[in-house]
């Protein structure tokens, strides 16, 4: 489960909602689904940045400019509130979502063919927006929110602070969800290095040739290998105070993983990591692919310590995230049960471990249902199946201790092994060769604040370098300036110039 850092640390103001609606709509009843499933066991991986922008709502700390215009009643809107929200009121998925709800579809195609909206409009796309980011399940089981739906249109004013009112409800139910799931021993939560940073790239970003010889490097590297181990105990010491006990499993940013970021997470006490099969095949040198040696754990015996890595399935994991949705449901699960049978048959019923590992947010927006019919009938399958048992990977691991050892672990990500996601294109590069001045900057201030030392951080985030270059609306550009520019008046010194501007045409 992850997020980028959307909010200003200097205004506590967010001008991007995704962790309000990904968290309304994905990571309550992600686990919550699990009740109707005793068998069905999962290791949910949390990014901790993500968890303290939901605890920011939780808490009223942040000003979330769509809640905002939100909550405003529609009566009251200036003609730039008007725009923005007929701009941006209809980001959801216009197949599976926008066109089930028969007023918000209707407001669509009225926003298509120029037509006028009047007050009663602006309201209904107001509360359909907002109403259609709830999860199907919220939607079905909170009394309010049924009664609002079984109206379809003409909503209140009262029935948008309803279901405002239910979202911030949903958001403050996700952590002690997990926690509750976590004591019963029906979940592992594993934890992703605190800002969701590439971490073999924060320990050098020369490190992306050992994966591409190809690749393009700023002309200056970047290379602070402390900052990476400094993401790496603060989350550990998040999970600690969340969850009351230590993580034993870390999920690297992007499966992103190097020799180099091995002492630091041996150093943590995490006990085991999860990398993509293609880092397991280029550590081992092979060109084939072999699943023998994929479904097993195996040992990273360092002078620190030992770790265990796991390493996913990409083509099983991949189908569920990127194919499953054209499918209809029982298609696709019968395609994947297909897939495991014939695993267990060419392993001829040995306890071998197959692990699935992909996005707990995005794919289900594709998904009919956002995913619920698909996965409840999955879990069925899955639990009433006699060949298959689901397990969390550190009870795994307890029955079964890994027996290969891996003496040099590749470099690379999830994407193609490599880390071109991040470092590839000349934008990507040129954000790295301005991150890299500021962290000069910092390293030359004997006592920075720890805001300062915050906003750095964030901005080692991933995201940022993920989409320059192919950001749709320039929103990541503006958010990584504006990150920038905040870190710069917080070790005060004058921002450069080249911020104004945006680094993608």
């Amino acid at each position: 489960m992850h997020q980028p850092y959307y909010k200003n640390l200097l205004t506590q103001a967010s001008d991007l909602p995704w962790v309000r609606l990904h968290g309304i709509k994905d990571y309550l009843d992600m686990v919550q689904l699990l009740e109707k499933f005793p068998k069905i066991k999962q290791t949910f991986n949390v990014v901790p940045s993500l968890f303290e922008q939901v605890e920011d709502y939780n808490m009223g700390r942040v000003k979330d400019t769509y809640l905002e215009l939100s909550k405003k009643p529609a009566i009251e809107l200036t003609r730039s509130d008007k725009e923005f929200i007929l701009s941006n009121f209809f980001s959801i998925n216009k197949e599976r979502v926008i066109a089930t709800f028969p007023r918000y579809y209707e407001l669509y195609t009225r926003k298509h063919r120029g037509l006028e909206f009047s007050t009663q409009d602006y309201l209904d796309l107001q509360l359909c927006f907002n109403l259609a980011w709830i999860d199907p399940s919220f939607r079905r089981n909170i009394p309010e929110l049924k009664k609002i739906m079984l109206k379809e249109r003409f909503f209140s004013e009262e029935d948008k602070q309803v279901a405002l009112d239910k979202q911030l409800e949903i958001l403050k139910g996700i952590i002690p969800a997990y926690r509750l799931f976590k004591e019963n021993n029906r979940i592992e939560i594993s934890v992703t290095p605190y800002y969701h940073p590439i971490l073999p790239l924060l320990c050098s970003t020369n490190v992306a040739k050992e994966a591409n010889k190809k690749t393009l490097l700023p002309k200056e590297e970047f290379s602070f290998p402390q900052d990476a181990g400094e993401h790496i105990k603060s989350a550990v010491e998040f999970y600690k105070q969340r969850f009351e006990t230590a993580p034993l499993g870390m999920w690297p940013s992007e499966e992103a993983v190097s020799e180099h970021i091995l002492p630091f997470i041996i150093e943590s006490g995490i006990e085991w990591i999860v990398a993509d099969e293609a880092i397991l095949f280029k550590s081992l040198k092979i060109k084939k692919r072999d699943t023998k040696l994929l479904y097993q754990p195996h040992l990273l015996k360092r002078k620190g310590g030992a770790l265990n890595i796991v390493f996913r399935d990409r083509n099983l994991s991949d189908l569920i995230g990127f194919t499953y949705h054209k499918m209809k449901e029982v298609d696709a699960v019968n395609d994947f049960m297909a897939h495991l049978e014939n695993i267990n048959k060419a392993f001829k019923g040995k306890d071998i471990l197959v692990t699935i590992a992909m996005d707990g947010e995005n794919a289900w927006e594709y998904f009919r249902n956002d995913g619920h019919d698909f996965l409840e009938l999955f879990y069925n399958r899955i639990s009433e199946t006699d060949f298959v048992r689901t397990t969390t990977v550190s009870e795994y691991l307890q029955k079964n201790p890994a027996k290969l050892e891996i003496k040099r672990l590749s470099a690379g990500s999830w994407i193609y092994g490599e880390f071109g996601k991040w470092i590839g294109n000349p934008y990507k590069v040129k954000a790295w060769e301005w991150l890299t001045l500021a962290r000069k900057a910092l390293a030359k201030i004997k006592d920075p604040s720890e805001l300062a030392l915050k906003q750095m951080y964030i901005l080692e985030g991933s995201d940022w370098f993920w989409w320059y270059g192919e950001d749709p609306d320039g929103s990541f550009d503006r958010l990584f300036r504006m990150h920038l520019n905040n870190f710069y008046q917080l070790i005060d010194h004058k921002a450069p110039d080249y911020l104004k501007d945006p680094l993608t045409p």
